[in-house]
């Protein structure tokens, strides 16, 4: 038994090698569906390996030659040879703008996505994708609507019906018909989206998640220029806001990686919110933090800021893209030390973990029960 397991491990190192993503986390849903197969039956081993090992259609040639080459020397997983059969289902799924290229490449005439594929897609973690994968969810976050919550002006509109009176405008056309008397005029408070302050992590702990949360803040500065505020956090808290102007989204993101001094360094979380409270920015609005916590500094301070900071903002949004896995336990000091002052506490790391905070954001997705931490400072909210 542990022969065959040395095995069927030995050919997810072939598959590495030859190119096919077939990480640690395929690697044991490869071995738990053979838990449920015949591991000395070839086809099943095909099939079980086709299906987890595989990250998309690119993965399948160099598959078949991997399993035809591993298993051709009599491996006790696999005595014989399978030779393999590809069903192929294209149903076109409607693109953007009416174009009839394939998302996710830049080829005109490519073979059109599948429902089933986009959907898969949506919900697959970012730093386990392919390149071709993670560029259409690239494609598909520049598209993503980034509406904000209303809040209310401090200005007036005038209102034909409902509203306080306006005595300015009523007297002004009372005046206006010789003084005869005149139909009362109104106002109301007028509408405009809240303000949103993203920061995103860039530090080695969040590499994987950096430039795709990057681009979803790109599309949130797109949608409201005037009402939102980018931030890199690494050992600085960089401004990235103008560089993020730019509509096109590789032209934003050549802009960021120019603006960004400290790549993939340290993280200094306490240290950057307390930069960010010393700025106007996050008074009175809804802050986004995309971190895993992983923080260099004392945890203590970390906490004292962020206590501060939700005293200060409307609302505290915290992204860790490890709250997508379903073992993930919040243990690391600096989570720890902030979750307390945190409202929401949200996943970050897929498209449609990225679609429910955009809803976040615009009002549109209620707070589940038990989702907002109780934080000091309830009352000023």
């Amino acid at each position: 038994m542990a022969d065959g397991l040395a095995a069927l491990a030995g050919f997810a190192r072939a598959l590495r090698a030859a190119g096919v993503a077939a990480d640690h986390y395929r690697t044991r849903s490869f071995l738990t569906a053979l838990g449920h197969l015949d591991a000395a039956d070839g086809r099943d081993v095909y099939w079980a390996g086709r299906l987890t090992l595989c990250a998309g259609p690119d993965d399948l040639p160099r598959y078949d030659r991997c399993f035809a080459a591993y298993f051709s020397a009599g491996t006790p997983a696999a005595p014989r040879r399978v030779r393999a059969t590809t069903v192929s289902v294209t149903r076109p799924v409607a693109t953007p703008y009416g174009t009839g290229e394939s998302p996710g490449t830049d080829e005109p005439g490519a073979p059109p996505a599948t429902a089933s594929e986009t959907e898969v897609l949506r919900h697959r973690d970012v730093a386990r994708m392919s390149e071709a994968e993670r560029r259409e969810v690239h494609r598909l976050l520049a598209l993503l609507r980034g509406a904000r919550q209303p809040r209310r002006s401090r200005r007036y509109r005038p209102s034909s019906h409902r509203g306080a009176t306006d005595a300015r405008r009523t007297v002004r056309e009372v005046l206006r018909h010789g003084g005869e008397p005149a139909g009362l005029r109104r106002r109301v408070r007028g509408e405009r989206p809240r303000r949103v302050v993203m920061v995103v992590d860039v530090s080695g702990s969040m590499a994987a998640y950096a430039d795709t949360l990057l681009r979803f803040a790109h599309a949130l500065v797109r949608a409201e220029p005037r009402a939102t505020e980018v931030f890199s956090a690494g050992t600085r808290l960089t401004r990235v806001t103008a560089a993020l102007r730019h509509r096109d989204p590789g032209l934003a993101m050549d802009a960021c990686s120019a603006a960004i001094p400290d790549w993939s360094g340290g993280t200094r979380l306490g240290e950057e919110v307390r930069a960010l409270l010393r700025l106007p920015d996050p008074r009175g609005a809804i802050v986004v933090i995309a971190s895993d916590g992983w923080e260099r500094g004392p945890a203590h301070l970390l906490g004292a800021q962020m206590a501060r900071l939700s005293r200060l903002a409307r609302r505290v949004v915290w992204v860790n893209p490890h709250k997508g896995d379903p073992a993930y336990v919040p243990l690391t000091a600096g989570i720890r030390a902030a979750l307390p002052h945190v409202d929401d506490f949200v996943a970050g790391h897929s498209l449609a973990a990225y679609e429910e905070l955009a809803a976040l954001l615009a009002g549109e997705r209620p707070v589940r029960t038990g989702e907002r931490p109780v934080r000091r400072g309830e009352a000023d909210a």
